[in-house]
């Protein structure tokens, strides 16, 4: 099978290994021509891809994987235009709530939103380092779904198809929505969350989140916030996250994607969410310049 990777950055990079691995042709989008992947449990390998420097070189192939920061995805766009066929699923394995939305209209139908839980970290070009967790890939029990689970069931990814994505997307927002902010905010990796005042402070935000998404129709118990925060306190040491490596690299933040909306969805729906406002605030003043 040929699958295109359009961000081969640290998920990206996960995800083009294990399709590499399972025996697919990967395509890289403006990409380096191998990845190399260091993992607990396989240790160092280097898989090749097919680099293509620019969409013009690009043709339909059955499956694209889009795996940029939500506020790249305007970027991918004719990526996705050059390498989508009449039945090509697009796989949005993104952080977020809105996956659908971040893809010409004329592809929505056949996306397959994806939530990696995978803990990558770009530490080079064509470098990723991993940190398995208990899920690694959920993915929506729909067509454009079942057929990305086809697809990666071949890999050693663990994955998972739920009927109720929603809540599953909002369970996984709950694992980004403090986080990333406060590991970018305090330069910190994610043991920064084990410090008392900062996982009061956590906890809050992770509140405000839970009663935002149960306005937009997610299942979520009242031990959610709690459940998010224990989880992430228990990730191995060292591991990080997408916006503290975009901080120290000098990039833009994810932040408005996240945090913001929690923040934009509160407002809508009359939820007070004094901690995630703050959050948004400091976070997006730390990314200007």
């Amino acid at each position: 099978m040929r699958v295109a990777v359009v961000g081969v950055g640290a998920v990206g990079g996960v995800l083009a290994v294990a399709l590499a691995e399972a025996g697919h042709e990967v395509l890289g989008c403006r990409s380096p021509a191998s990845v190399t992947l260091t993992d607990d449990d396989r240790g160092v390998r280097t898989r090749a891809l097919t680099a293509l420097a620019d969409p013009a070189d690009a043709e339909p192939v059955p499956f694209v994987v889009l795996a940029t920061k939500i506020h790249q995805s305007a970027t991918a766009a004719p990526w996705l235009d050059a390498l989508a066929g009449p039945d090509t699923v697009v796989v949005a394995a993104q952080n977020g709530i809105d996956h659908a939305e971040r893809v010409p209209p004329a592809l929505r139908g056949r996306v397959a939103p994806a939530l990696v839980y995978v803990n990558a970290e770009r530490t080079g070009p064509g470098q990723v380092r991993a940190r398995r967790t208990e899920r690694e890939l959920v993915l929506a029990d729909d067509g454009p779904g079942r057929a990305a689970a086809g697809l990666f069931a071949s890999t050693w990814l663990r994955v998972e198809a739920v009927a109720d994505f929603r809540t599953a997307a909002w369970r996984k927002l709950l694992t980004n929505v403090v986080v990333n902010p406060i590991t970018a905010l305090t330069a910190r990796r994610v043991e920064v969350l084990r410090e008392p005042a900062v996982a009061e402070l956590a906890l809050a935000a992770l509140r405000e989140a839970v009663a935002v998404g149960r306005a937009e129709g997610a299942d979520l118990p009242d031990g959610a916030a709690g459940e998010a925060l224990r989880w992430l306190q228990g990730l191995p040491a060292g591991a990080t996250t997408s916006m503290l490596q975009d901080r120290l690299a000098g990039r833009a933040l994810e932040v408005d994607g996240l945090t913001g909306a929690v923040v934009r969805l509160a407002a809508r729906h009359g939820v007070d969410a004094p901690a995630s406002r703050a959050l948004l605030a400091l976070t997006a003043a730390a990314a200007v310049g």
